[in-house]
This record gives C-alpha cells, sequence and structure tokens, in this order.
C-alpha cells in the first residue's frame, strides 16, 4: 500500500498541512531573479566554500585519494598572488566508514575540517538495523565528527513511519557526541508532502546542531530547489514550534556557483542569517568546490581560469 493510502499519511497530512506544490515552484523560480552585487558575490562565494561536505564516495577510493581529498579541503586553491587564508577551509570532507581512519590521520589533531561519514547500508538502507548501527559505532570510534545517515525508504513509502522513527532515534544514539545528517532520498519519497512528513519524523528525535539532508548523491534525481525549499519550509516551521534549531544539506547534482548562490538565497529568504553558518547549512558536492574557486579567481582578476589551473580534489597520490 503507498504511503499516501495510510492511515499514519493522512494523520500527519492533519497535523502538518499539506504543500502547496505549485506555491513551491513559483517560490523559487524567483531566486534565480535575485540581482547579486559583487562584494556579496565575493562574499557568498567565500561562505559556499566554508559549507561543502568535499565528498568522495566511490569503490575505488583509496587511503591515498583520501588524502588528497584532505589537503584540497585545507587548503582548496593555493596559487601565488593569493592569500592562503583569503579563502576559507571547506567545512567537511565525507568518505566511506572505512576510509575515516585515514581522513583523520590525514588531517591531523588541529584541523577544522570535520570528517564526516555515510553509514547504515548506504546508499541504500537496505541491511539490518543491527548492521547499521555497528557501521556508525564503527565510524564513530574511528575518528568520525559526522554520520549521514539513509533512512529505511521502503519502511517509510509502505507507511510504517514509527519504524522509521524508531531506527532513527537508534542511530541518534549509536552517534555519541558526532552530529548527525538523515538523509531523505528525496527522489524516492517521491513527493513533496512525503518530504515534508519525513522532515519532521526526523526532525522530531533529532538533536539541535543535527542535519535533515535530501539526497545520497546516487540517483538519477538528488538536490533541487523544490525539495530544498520543502525541508527549509519545515526546519522553520519546526523551529517556530519548538526553538529547536535544525540544520540543511542539500547534496548531489549543485555542481555550479551560480546554484549554489542560489540556494543560499532560498536559505536568507526563509531561515535568515542565523543558518548562513556551515554549522547549520551544508552543501554535499565533489565538482562545486572548483567551480566556487574559478568564479573567485573571475571576481579578483577579471577573466576565468582554465579548469586544469584548479587541482582536483580526487587525485591519488
Amino acid at each position: 500500500m503507498s504511503a499516501a493510502f495510510t492511515p499514519a499519511f493522512r494523520r500527519f497530512l492533519d497535523d502538518l498541512g499539506p504543500v502547496d506544490a505549485v506555491g513551491i515552484e513559483e517560490r523559487v523560480a524567483k531566486y534565480g531573479t535575485r540581482s547579486i552585487k559583487k562584494a556579496s558575490k565575493v562574499f557568498g562565494l567565500k561562505l559556499a566554500v566554508s559549507m561543502v561536505d568535499l565528498t568522495t564516495l566511490e569503490g575505488k577510493d583509496t587511503p591515498g585519494k583520501v588524502a588528497s581529498l584532505c589537503v584540497k579541503a585545507q587548503h582548496p586553491h593555493l596559487v601565488e598572488g593569493v592569500d592562503p587564508g583569503s579563502i576559507p577551509a571547506v567545512a567537511a570532507v565525507c568518505v566511506y566508514p572505512s576510509m575515516v581512519r585515514h581522513a583523520r590521520r590525514a588531517l591531523g589533531p588541529t584541523s577544522t575540517v570535520k570528517i564526516a561519514s555515510v553509514a547504515t547500508a548506504f546508499p541504500s538502507g537496505q541491511a539490518p538495523l543491527s548492521t547499521r548501527l555497528a557501521e556508525v559505532r564503527a565510524a564513530v570510534a574511528d575518528g568520525a565528527d559526522e554520520v549521514d545517515m539513509v533512512i529505511n525508504r521502503g519502511a517509510f513509502l509502505a507507511g510504517e513511519y514509527n519504524r522509521v522513527q524508531d531506527e532513527i532515534s537508534a542511530v541518534v544514539e549509536a552517534c555519541g557526541a558526532s552530529a548527525l545528517k538523515v538523509i531523505f532520498e528525496t527522489s524516492e519519497l517521491e513527493t513533496y508532502d512525503n518530504i515534508r512528513i519525513a522532515s519532521f519524523l526526523a526532525m522530531r528525535v533529532i538533536r539541535p546542531g543535527d542535519f535533515i539532508k535530501t539526497s545520497t548523491g546516487k540517483t538519477s534525481s538528488n538536490a533541487t530547489l523544490g525539495n530544498n525549499q520543502v525541508m527549509i519550509d519545515a526546519i522553520r516551521d519546526h523551529y517556530l514550534a519548538t526553538g529547536v534549531a535544525i540544520g540543511m544539506k542539500p547534496a548531489g547534482g549543485i555542481r555550479t556557483a551560480k546554484q549554489a548562490l542560489t540556494f543560499l538565497i532560498a536559505v536568507k529568504e526563509t531561515l535568515g542569517d542565523d543558518w548562513l553558518t556551515n554549522r547549520r547549512y551544508r552543501f554535499g558536492a565533489s565538482s562545486l568546490l572548483n567551480d566556487l574557486l574559478r568564479q573567485l579567481e573571475k571576481e579578483r582578476t577579471g577573466a576565468y581560469q582554465a579548469p586544469y589551473a584548479f587541482s582536483e580534489a580526487t587525485e591519488s597520490y
């Protein structure tokens, strides 16, 4: 039975109210029309750099590749004539659990860059709960500051909301002091109403400083302005009702500086300046960082740089 026809779905929709899909699309279309002046654009580009979770999640990941990622994360753009301190480090590196210890060694004890690790049978979430929790505990034990979990979409779509919420609660406990980001895989949730319900299911059991996240980046459709808007609207509503501030992470498909700035406009206009920090907003990305750097160089020099002027984060040693 589809979640849309379950009693649990109807109860949640009565409680939360349905999403006006047409209104969402009209709203997000306007964000791209905002004009950003030079000083504000440079500020926004640097802010976006500081919000990136620089990611490698491939079967061919190696300790050397992760070490290279960590160098890029701490020093995104080391070139002659540019003050190294003028471009911030990224927020985090995001790797598989088996690579956490290599990232910890590469970053060292004083780095400001966090280590995030995907877990809970990422990206499918299709494993026994005991296995998923063991993976979380292993990642934390190896030094993960943050854990990105995937919800059981099959259980959600079957209307088993209590099960989904109980599993999120169990992961919160397994995380200990490490922050949690709850991934919905929005393309598989299919509707804005489902995304809103999933947002509240998660936010009611996670902690201040934890995040909700759109996607794994492993499906054909990932973060969009529409599903980002539904989720930040839910964060606003939850905050106004409870005073609990939850973070947001769109992930997958955000590849250009222009896209990133549009997402930040959505955040500013919906949640305000308090969310314009990497403590409350992140971008899950691998290719976005170099385009942000390219645009910063354009603002500094007046000319676009060739792609080879920027180091590849995934380059192996």
